[in-house]
């Protein structure tokens, strides 16, 4: 899952008449929160005078905004950057002129100097940071090395960045929190993104409305542990995310709210109330457990037991009985058992997922796990891999097949592959394709269910009353 801007003055985009147009490439990896960033990196670069293209090809500008959560993450980038030498260099020989290269994002935070050392890169920015993209182009011209800027926090960069760009799209991420103090131990966001940051109620509500103008129906707000969220309210007072949601259910437009993503430790009994009690709130929530072992958990420093989710869960499901749950799971964390491996595949039977996102471990430089002696062998992780993600494909078909003959609610997000076809999506986030008329995107219509497959659904719409719901 997991990524905002403070309001503000809008500005021009368009460079000036006497200055020429720069094109700029954004590539993101990774998480809902990188796509987020990356949106802003180009509404920050586009108040400089920068456009975006659609090929680095075209740029004078090539940024790629890393995410150091999967495997061999630094490994990615350093390849794409060899693509990138090439191509300058091309373009240096035909006399095309320079490409500007910039890595951001949480690899650049962590592995910053390793990147200076081994690539040819001009800026190195920190997913804190990246605010500051002109001023650090315009150091880069002054500079024989690369700049390198990943110090800043989360309040400036949300205080600093122009207003969004108003970008016409039936759903849209907001970010409202960023950061982590649980310092799970396979995990790197403490280190790449910081302290926990919540943003003011003020500044959410603000983006939110702009977003809503643009006819945008539904909003999903990120942080990487965004239930944690405690913001300045318009008193002064703190609120916490049950509040937001319910204020947010009263901006005019919004239809559809979402977060991700959460942590079992910080699912308070007023935002399981908010699941049944605001309408607008999908029924679908994303919920990590990452291991079904005490003991695992405990070397996870997760902070919660699986009886403290099974409680969870099972609240709730009573307070909102048509709720799904998507989850994250590790397999294959160091000292993992095949006794441990069990308990996880018995906790998955328990549950039932409609959605699971499930990885083998492997170590983050510089977090606690990764030095640990007992690692899993690889061959054991893929073994275990394997057969809970047959058991979680198996819940997901099921979950479904299970709406076939049902009636639901779709937002229509855009036309599909084939003539004549509109693709949107479901309360429970699965993509819906039916025939349809392309004015139907941007609107809320009722669909029966016709067939599913393990990933979507296939729909009729039964009324051309959009808006109903």
């Amino acid at each position: 899952m997991q990524d905002a801007c403070a309001p503000g003055i809008e500005q021009d985009a368009r460079p000036t008449a006497n200055a020429p147009e720069k094109r700029v490439f954004i590539k993101t990896f990774g998480c809902q929160m990188n796509v987020y960033d990356s949106e802003r990196m180009a509404d920050a670069l586009g108040a400089a005078g920068f456009v975006e293209t659609g090929a680095p090809e075209d740029a004078d500008l090539v940024i790629l905004n890393t995410c150091h959560i999967r495997e061999k993450a630094a490994e990615k980038v350093f390849s794409e950057l060899g693509r990138l030498r090439v191509l300058r260099e091309a373009r240096r020989q035909d006399g095309g002129g320079n490409l500007m290269i910039a890595v951001a994002g949480c690899v650049a935070q962590a592995e910053g100097e390793e990147i200076a050392r081994r690539a040819a890169v001009d800026i190195i920015v920190g997913p804190q940071s990246y605010h500051r993209l002109p001023e650090l182009i315009e150091r880069r011209a002054s500079t024989r090395g690369p700049v390198i800027e990943t110090e800043f926090p989360a309040a400036e960069k949300f205080a600093s960045l122009p207003a969004p760009k108003l970008r016409a799209a039936p759903s849209a991420f907001l970010t409202v929190q960023e950061g982590c103090d649980k310092f799970c131990t396979f995990c790197v966001v403490p280190y790449t993104r910081g302290a926990e940051y919540s943003r003011p109620v003020a500044q959410i509500i603000e983006e939110a409305k702009r977003l809503a103008e643009r006819g945008v129906r539904e909003i999903t707000l990120l942080g990487q542990n965004v239930n944690a969220w405690a913001g300045e309210g318009p008193s002064g007072k703190t609120w916490t995310l049950p509040d937001l949601l319910a204020a947010l259910s009263e901006v005019n437009g919004i239809a559809r709210l979402r977060f991700t993503t959460s942590h079992p430790n910080d699912m308070s009994d007023a935002l399981i109330a908010a699941h049944r009690d605001l309408p607008k709130l999908m029924p679908y929530l994303h919920l990590p457990f990452q291991s079904g072992s005490d003991r695992i958990l405990k070397a996870m420093n997760r902070k919660h037991r699986m009886e403290d989710y099974l409680r969870i869960v099972h609240r709730l499901r009573d307070a909102r009985p048509d709720l799904a749950l998507s989850t994250d799971i590790i397999v294959g964390f160091p000292g993992e058992t095949d006794a441990d491996f069990e308990e996880t595949m018995r906790m998955v039977e328990r549950v039932h997922f409609a959605q699971a996102y499930s990885f083998k471990y492997s170590p983050r430089p510089g977090t606690p796990a990764a030095d640990r002696a007992a690692q899993v062998p690889e061959d054991v992780k893929s073994e275990r891999l394997a057969r809970l993600q047959a058991l979680l494909f198996a819940q997901q078909t099921a979950f479904n097949a299970a709406m076939v003959g049902r009636t639901l609610s779709v937002l229509w997000e855009s036309r599909g592959r084939n003539e004549g076809q509109v693709v949107g999506r479901s309360p429970y986030l699965q993509p819906v394709y039916a025939e349809g008329d392309p004015a139907l995107i941007g609107h809320i219509a009722d669909v029966e269910i016709v067939a599913a497959s393990q990933n979507s659904l296939r729909a009729v719409i039964k009324n051309l009353d959009v808006d109903a719901t």
